[in-house]
């Protein structure tokens, strides 16, 4: 299936090259990707050395990867570990760029995947890649956090949770602020998010924006708890210097797209895309993101629901990417 074919006719139309588009999604596609809901690892790797090819216009994998890193940057890929390896993000499209900076020269010691729990990472099954290729695995939460950056745009409370950096602190239960992890304050220098093609029923997807986001602070019980405090922290969250100021690349794992479930696994509320969706701009990348699975709920007879927009304008209020249909090229790369 092919999402620029599948784009429904009174929806806004993506830039094909009749104006100059602001933001550019390159799609790599291949229908042998999967089967059975399971990644063909070669043929992953394949779609990504060509996606990142076509992203930056060099003819090779290594400088490809260059123009985003460097041999000395320490570079994290932030995954969405929680629902698992069938509806999370996938190893196989992690591993991939593993191998991509590998081949760019980036030390394996400088290569960090991470996500919020260590503990999510090793039930999703990214323990294999630290042993493979002598990468390190980590959790923000686990690497603590510093107590002096933080996001204080929300005031309301929220109730504090063991790990949070004020939890039990002068006996607080309560706290108004979400403090950055250290791993981004203090270790990555680079980061490239790869999040999956997954639906959040307050957000519209886990997508690049809400997964950094989320995965970055403490004490965010209280923006999952309301849809108007997320719509509005995600955005300011995301553009707090230590997370975006670092971001280089953007990718979306659509190998499958799961349209309902949020963190819980539902493959049969699934649909096998078979691509990989590479951009600079993480706004356009999960607005695209958002009409593939309203396609896939149309598809499956199934009432739309709040994709919420209002997040995705936020973030353009922000200068955090494009949130208009029509102002986005897509390239298509088989």
């Amino acid at each position: 299936m092919c999402a620029v074919n599948a784009a429904l006719s009174d929806e806004p139309q993506p830039d094909l090259g009749a104006s100059p588009p602001r933001a550019q999604i390159v799609i790599a596609e291949n229908p042998h990707a999967t089967a059975a809901f399971e990644p063909d690892t070669s043929v992953v790797q394949d779609m990504v050395d060509h996606g990142i090819q076509k992203l930056t216009g060099q003819r090779d994998i290594k400088s490809a990867w260059l123009t985003f890193v460097s041999s000395n940057d320490v570079v994290g890929l932030k995954v969405y570990s929680g629902p698992g390896p069938n509806s999370g993000t996938r190893p196989a499209v992690v591993e991939a760029v593993v191998r991509g900076l590998l081949k760019a020269g980036i030390p394996a010691t400088n290569i960090i995947v991470w996500d919020k729990r260590l503990v999510d990472l090793r039930l999703a099954g990214f323990s294999y890649l630290e042993d493979r290729y002598n990468i390190r695995l980590a959790g923000s939460a686990d690497s603590g956090y510093d107590a002096q950056v933080s996001y204080t745009n929300n005031p309301i409370p929220g109730n504090l949770s063991a790990g949070d950096l004020e939890f039990d602190r002068d006996h607080a239960t309560t706290g108004n602020k979400s403090y950055v992890s250290k791993l981004l304050t203090q270790t990555l220098t680079k980061i490239i998010t790869i999040s999956p093609l997954l639906n959040n029923n307050f957000a519209g997807v886990c997508g690049n924006l809400y997964g950094l986001a989320m995965g970055s602070v403490d004490n965010t019980q209280r923006f999952q708890d309301s849809e108007d405090r997320l719509l509005k922290a995600v955005p300011e969250i995301y553009a707090l210097a230590p997370l975006s100021d670092h971001v280089v690349l953007s990718i979306t794992d659509a190998l499958i797209g799961q349209y309902l479930g949020e963190q819980m696994s539902l493959l049969h509320y699934s649909t096998e895309l078979n691509q990989i969706w590479f951009s600079k701009d993480p706004v356009a990348l999960d607005v695209w993101a958002t009409h593939e699975l309203d396609r896939e709920r149309a598809a499956a007879k199934m009432d739309p629901v709040d994709d919420n927009p209002k997040l995705y304008q936020n973030a353009a209020l922000l200068e955090l990417g494009v949130p208009d249909l029509s102002k986005i090229r897509l390239d298509i790369v088989h």
